[in-house]
């Protein structure tokens, strides 16, 4: 073989052929227990010590081999169930979309009626203006859910990251929910250090994580019931982040593994008929992933669940 050995023979075949390379089976007199590792760290797939009888030989052979054409038929497989995914996810995106304009202007016009830019409307007339707003307003939130789910899972989530103000967006996220919390005489109360340092992330993306976080606080909790945001520094760990507690069901048991997943609704359902679209949670923590940080949920021991996201000083 050229002045050099099987095993060498071998190396040189996976190196060449990678993945495609034929199964090799080692026939030698060797059948020392180091022998026959090397030749499987070699990249040969049995070891068969002389003297060989031949039917166990063309069995295993015949077994490498099946197996060899079942590892073909699961890669084309999975081929197949990538490409579809990620026509799925092109469709989904172009899909939602073209939606978005039509909704936006629908929501936009109920507005205007319903703020009476053109003209008085009558008690029947104003409360069917309201509903309109309403569901657009929901059909709109699903449709940028859609989006955001089609842009993640097609691994085109891109972040502009710049150094900003933790503290700073969150104080402005709680101000923005605190409107809509008192449609259900919910408070939202933040509590922070007094010194929080600046991170690199996408303040876009963040302010995102924490208005899901906070608009599902409101949503479970019960109407009056009071809600904390956190803000907190581990300097040690080199991370900054924040926690929202709330008074709601808290997390059923058997339901934590669903928690992150993608139109995954748990057994807890919101105290105001808000709607949910079971996308919130899914996308929050991809986001909070690409920014190397971390998400959990807990169970609050005074009932309630807390949720909270840790990010490093530097994404």
């Amino acid at each position: 073989m050229g002045g050099i050995d099987g095993l060498e023979t071998c190396r040189r075949l996976k190196n060449t052929y990678n993945g495609k390379c034929a199964p090799v089976v080692f026939i030698t007199a060797k059948n020392d227990s180091d022998d026959i590792v090397e030749g499987l760290e070699a990249g040969g797939v049995d070891y068969l010590p002389k003297p060989f009888k031949g039917k166990e030989v063309l069995a295993r052979i015949r077994s490498h081999l099946q197996n060899r054409i079942l590892l073909e038929q699961q890669q084309l497989l999975v081929e197949q169930l990538n490409k579809a995914d990620a026509s799925k996810n092109r469709f989904l995106g172009m899909a939602a979309h073209d939606l978005r304009n039509p909704l936006a202007s629908i929501r936009g016009f109920s507005e205007f009626l319903r703020d009476g830019v053109v003209g008085p409307l009558t008690a029947d007339q104003l409360d069917l203006v309201v509903t309109i707003h309403g569901a657009s307003q929901s059909m709109l939130d699903l449709v940028n859910e859609l989006l955001d789910v089609a842009t993640i899972q097609s691994g085109e989530l891109k972040l502009h990251l710049e150094r900003r103000s933790l503290a700073e967006l969150i104080g402005k996220a709680v101000r923005f929910a605190n409107i809509e919390a008192t449609k259900k005489r919910t408070r939202i109360e933040l509590v922070k250090p007094q010194a929080a340092p600046t991170l690199m992330m996408d303040a876009a993306k963040i302010r995102q994580v924490v208005d899901n976080l906070l608009s599902n606080a409101v949503k479970y909790s019960p109407p009056g019931a009071t809600i904390k945001a956190f803000i907190s520094v581990e300097t040690e760990q080199g991370t900054c982040g924040f926690s929202v507690q709330d008074q709601g069901p808290g997390i059923p048991d058997g339901e934590r593994g669903r928690l992150f997943k993608n139109f995954s609704r748990l057994t807890a359902r919101p105290t105001g008929g808000e709607q949910s679209t079971g996308l919130g949670l899914a996308i929050c923590q991809k986001i909070v992933e690409a920014h190397h940080g971390t998400i959990r949920a807990d169970n609050l021991r005074s009932g309630g669940c807390e949720f909270s996201v840790s990010l490093p000083f530097a994404a």
